[in-house]
């Protein structure tokens, strides 16, 4: 199975998805003129600006939803694994495809804003949703939904819920071995697992609603405690700080993994945690309540700047800073070796060995909460994302209790992936995390050459600031934009 999937990734992560990564950013950040720039103050102000209501929630629902799902394992583990098989190197990579990918997040939320669809009394969109109204293609649209559902209902949960059970055990102990269908056991992990997955059925039993407000309370409060200690740890190391960033820059260039190394594993890693292009947090952005489309794709950008330049920094200056980390080479050698060779570079045991060399017997316990946490969260927006596009589904194939074998099969997933291996929950993971950015890539460039509305939208909202309106509004027929049905019926009500 391990090597099955290797060979799967071998084709996914080619230097063409890197690249098309990195350059559908820089791409997108000169004709926008570097919106993610240009408008950092207002994506702050629009943060708290918009309000829930009964069909939709706020621009700050909408935020905390998407950042449950970017800010996750990724950004403890993923950190770890971008360095342990990259070097110090993959964190400069980390930080350009979130710089470059904060305008590539603008699009494909603005997108969604401009195509989403009122359904059974919530807003429902996302790639699949703007795939077919602004390409025309709902047979594109309709893989893209597939490939979706399968991803993140299936492969993704369990690379989660693995970092969970993973953090545990390391804080922990193993505990007794059990003997089960699936091999021999350890306690710890089969507890995590049970725990995880009846609280995540207590929560997706409950709705859109329920997950929103359950994720902009968690997510804030996880992520600032994160970052705090992460700001301890490097105010007591402040000396070394030069040193780690010269480390970081003169690594990316010249690194001792090679540079191939370096790209691959930092855009790889800084996908799969800011998921930028990726299309799994244009979902919430079409959920949110707001005036015009470019408001919540500002939000969205802004969302890719707190996981990746703020969660993911924190995590790697910690590794960096105490040592805590090796470096893979070819085959079984070690081009740094600061740790035991058995420590698993794709498993919290970096973050977690660093926070424990500085705060001993802190570090274990509070690197597992954390994880439990951002890794749950993203379970629950994991949901999300796939119930948006089983609804997209039924709309025209009605079956009944597609949704609740959804349900099952993510919570069966999630047991799975808590008590599986790192390598191949992670393997599986990155599958799924690269089908996802093909498709939703190629999708939002042929879109932008088509019709350019992500684009009509931005200078129409750039036209309204300028004029001071104090409430903003949105009419794609002025602006040419087709099949936005939900903004023409909203006009035409008022």
């Amino acid at each position: 199975m391990q090597d099955l999937v290797d060979t799967l990734n071998g084709f996914i992560w080619s230097p063409a998805l890197i690249y098309l990564c990195l350059g559908t950013g820089l791409f997108f950040s000169i004709v926008t003129r570097f919106v993610q720039v240009r408008h950092f103050r207002e994506m702050w102000r629009l943060l708290f600006s918009g309000k829930e209501s009964e069909k939709g929630i706020s621009s700050f629902q909408a935020l905390a939803v998407s950042l449950s799902g970017r800010v996750g394992t990724g950004n403890i583990a993923g950190v770890a694994a971008a360095i342990g098989f990259g070097g110090p190197g993959a964190v400069f990579w980390m930080w350009m495809v979130a710089f470059l990918g904060a305008a590539t997040a603008y699009i494909e939320s603005t997108l969604a804003q401009i195509y989403k669809e009122e359904q059974e009394g919530e807003y429902r969109g996302g790639p699949a949703y703007y795939i077919e109204k602004a390409m025309g293609q709902k047979w594109y649209a309709w893989i893209f939904a597939i490939a979706t559902i399968f991803a993140v209902g299936v492969l993704l949960p369990g690379v989660q819920s693995n970092s969970i059970g993973n953090a545990v055990e390391l804080a922990f102990g193993s505990g007794a071995m059990i003997d089960t269908a699936m091999g021999q056991l350890s306690f710890a992990k089969i507890l995590s697992g049970t725990i995880v997955v009846l609280v995540l059925g207590f929560i997706i039993f409950g709705g859109v609603k329920r997950i929103a407000h359950f994720t902009q309370v968690v997510v804030p409060f996880m992520a600032l405690s994160y970052i705090i200690l992460a700001c301890v740890i490097i105010a007591l190391n402040i000396s070394e700080i030069p040193g780690i960033i010269g480390m970081i820059l003169s690594d990316a260039f010249t690194p001792m993994a090679g540079v191939g190394a370096a790209i691959g594993w930092g855009v790889k890693r800084g996908v799969y945690s800011n998921e930028a292009g990726q299309g799994t947090g244009p979902h919430a952005a079409a959920a949110a309540e707001v005036q015009h489309p470019a408001q919540q794709g500002l939000v969205q950008a802004f969302s890719v700047y707190v996981d990746t330049l703020f969660v993911c920094s924190a995590t790697a200056f910690m590794i960096l800073i105490t040592g805590a980390y090796n470096v893979h080479g070819a085959g079984d050698a070690f081009l740094v070796q600061n740790l035991a060779a058995n420590v698993a570079a794709n498993s919290p045991a970096f973050t977690q060995t660093a926070v424990e060399s500085v705060l001993p017997g802190v570090g274990k316990p509070f690197v597992a909460l954390a994880l439990f946490f951002f890794s749950f969260t993203t379970i629950l927006a994991y949901y999300y994302i796939a119930e948006t596009n089983v609804a997209y589904i039924k709309r025209t194939l009605h079956i009944p209790g597609l949704i609740f074998a959804l349900k099952i099969a993510l919570m069966a997933s999630t047991f799975y992936g808590a008590v599986r291996t790192a390598d191949l929950a992670w393997g599986l993971g990155d599958v799924g995390v690269g089908l996802m950015a093909w498709l939703n890539i190629i999708g939002i460039l042929i879109i932008f050459f088509m019709a350019r509305p992500a684009m009509k939208a931005l200078k129409d909202y750039e036209r309204q600031q300028k004029e001071g309106v104090e409430r903003y509004s949105f009419d794609p027929e002025k602006l040419g934009i087709k099949n936005a049905d939900f903004w023409v019926k909203r006009n035409a009500k008022k």
